[in-house]
């Protein structure tokens, strides 16, 4: 008998597995598998979602008017040029699947988010990884790996799971580059936690470029994960594309009244910026200690190589024993590693006195 058959390429992909959030045998496991904040949401975004579900019979705001003028006005950009979606994630879909399709190419970095490989093979699109130096996006690889059939090329920065960036040189080296019909998207859903000199999140390369595309996110340094919202800032004639290619009300009335709440609350992004300023160079020196190589992260979570991969899972199931869920990345080509959010100070300091034993007993 015969039976429908999906398009081309979406048996290629491989579901997309998000961090552990439950452990067997404790009420509340120590969750650093996902870059989560450990301060929450603000307490304003709590209450404005809360509020939100007394008109659940009403339609949302279909454009998000009302965000996308709040988001304006704290990033400095033009409204008419974000396009807000349930996630980041989402609004890179709708982008792949916009400009890119059977026959064409995606160009990522090796290590680069699982989602842009999964969103390009949807699409009947071909991914391409480029090489990466020094676990950090190389510029001339990527531009070496662009053919005529490459439509777009995607970068996190920071970079998830590796904590790297590159500078706003590179990424205007990175531009220019490219061919104009190329789209270029700057995934910059950690650029809160940035506070280097020489970092852009790339929305002046949006202003000033027809093919550069900036997607944020609420769900790290806001506390929004469990909302799904986000937001991309494009050139206008990108941004009446992913206009008409999204749904009709993709962004939920309590989506959009959390966010707008949590842009509002200045001092609890500042709070979140200041613990992981501290905490995130503390978890690093704590893991070279232990004779752990933690590559430089500007983000809110590091990278810890072990000698290889069976020591990597080893760590990982003496971790979950002790009650810490971290998060394996071999589906990145890092099987020796482990990625680890910064938590708080309580959930930090057992972890390392929990890893420190588990690798003395193990050497």
């Amino acid at each position: 008998m015969s039976k429908p058959t999906p398009l081309a390429g979406i048996m290629d992909v491989k579901p997309y597995v998000g961090g552990v959030h439950h452990l067997d045998g404790f009420e509340k496991p120590v969750i650093l598998s996902a870059n989560e904040t450990p301060l929450g949401p603000s307490p304003d975004a709590v209450k404005a979602y809360q509020q939100a579900a007394g008109e659940l019979h009403r339609y949302p705001d279909g454009g998000s008017d009302e965000l996308r003028a709040a988001l304006a006005e704290r990033f400095g950009c033009d409204a008419e040029r974000i396009v807000c979606g349930t996630g980041s994630d989402e609004l890179i879909t709708m982008l792949i699947r916009a400009y890119a399709g059977p026959g064409d190419e995606v160009i990522h970095s090796a290590h680069g988010f699982l989602m842009y490989a999964i969103a390009a093979r949807g699409a009947g699109a071909t991914p391409v990884a480029a090489p990466e130096a020094n676990f950090t996006v190389d510029v001339g690889a990527m531009l070496a790996a662009v053919t005529e059939r490459t439509k777009m090329v995607l970068i996190a920065n920071p970079n998830n799971p590796t904590g790297s960036y590159i500078s706003a040189d590179e990424l205007q080296r990175l531009q220019e580059g490219l061919p104009g019909h190329v789209v270029l998207v700057i995934d910059a859903a950690y650029a809160e936690y940035v506070s280097r000199n020489d970092y852009t999140a790339g929305a002046g390369m949006v202003e000033e470029f027809d093919n550069v595309v900036m997607t944020r996110t609420f769900s790290k340094i806001f506390g929004l994960a469990a909302v799904r919202l986000g937001w991309a800032y494009c050139p206008p004639h990108i941004a009446d594309v992913l206009n008409r290619a999204r749904n009709p009300f993709n962004v939920t009335t309590a989506a959009q009244a959390a966010g707008l709440a949590a842009l509002g609350d200045i001092g609890h992004i500042d709070r979140g910026r200041e613990h992981n300023d501290i905490w995130l160079p503390w978890l690093t020196g704590e893991l070279n200690r232990l004779g752990l190589t933690v590559h430089p992260s500007v983000g809110n979570f590091v990278m810890a190589r072990f000698s290889d991969a069976d020591a990597a899972t080893a760590a990982y199931d003496a971790l979950l024993a002790g009650g810490f869920i971290t998060r394996l990345i071999g589906g990145y080509g890092l099987p020796e590693c482990l990625r680890i959010t910064v938590g708080l100070e309580e959930e930090l300091r057992p972890l390392v006195a929990c890893l420190e034993r588990h690798l003395a007993d193990a050497s």
